[in-house]
């Protein structure tokens, strides 16, 4: 008899430590795990259960990221001189967005095309690069199509400008290195419009997501990527 009240009260103690260390929160065993934890795999690996071995897929043919906008000249020959002669800055000429295309211009492009555009940036006159053209260089007669199909993808030593800067930035530096053209040519000032444009951002920027809603208008081109210089 007294070896029953001993045993009852081991199992009541053990009974007691058991749930004093119990959290609800974290059970101390689970009934079928992979019903909580999926399997993980490497998202590169090869493994038999997928299509292709592989885990990782590609996106469904003829999808794109939501809020980017596909750029549809090619960098090719073709493509430069179709973008040259067709592409238009959707933005319009506004004293904000040539300001931001200024100061946009002066961080990515002065140091090689110089503040004026004339090819005399400080690592021309300290002979890091050499053959920078000036804006105003008839042989290459830049357009806003040319000079933004150049920041897309880049051209001989300049590379692309797509990861660093958003489509209105593009198009805004557009802008300056026109005017930049404009005043090495002798023209007057072109006059400032009032309408905005918004633009949908690239891929590469960091908020793809934010202005999903903002698209261009179908009138405008919607060929919105890059540019530097040429």
């Amino acid at each position: 008899m007294r070896s029953l009240f001993h045993k009852t009260i081991g199992f009541c103690l053990l009974g007691f430590a058991v749930v004093s260390c119990h959290d609800k929160e974290d059970p101390n065993y689970l009934y079928m795990p992979d019903m909580y934890e999926s399997e993980a795999y490497e998202a590169y690996g090869n493994y038999d259960i997928f299509q292709n071995g592989q885990e990782a897929k590609l996106p469904v043919e003829g999808t794109i990221p939501r809020g980017w906008m596909p750029y549809e000249y090619q960098n090719n020959p073709k493509g430069f001189a179709d973008a040259k002669a067709n592409l238009t800055n959707p933005l319009a000429y506004s004293s904000e967005n040539l300001a931001e295309g200024k100061a946009l211009y002066t961080i990515y492009c002065a140091v090689c095309h110089g503040d004026k555009g004339d090819g005399k940036g400080i690592l021309v006159e300290r002979e890091k690069i050499l053959g920078v053209p000036s804006y105003d260089d008839a042989g290459r007669a830049i357009t806003e199509g040319s000079v933004y199909h150049v920041m897309y993808y880049g051209i001989n030593n300049m590379g692309s400008y797509a990861s660093q800067t958003s489509i209105e930035e593009r198009w805004q530096i557009d802008h300056y290195v026109m005017s930049l053209k404009d005043k090495l040519e002798g023209k007057p000032e072109r006059e400032f419009e009032e309408a905005q444009t918004s633009l949908l951002p690239s891929r590469a920027d960091a908020n793809l997501y934010d202005d999903a809603d903002d698209v261009i208008d179908g009138s405008k081109n919607q060929n919105n990527q890059t540019e530097t210089q040429e």
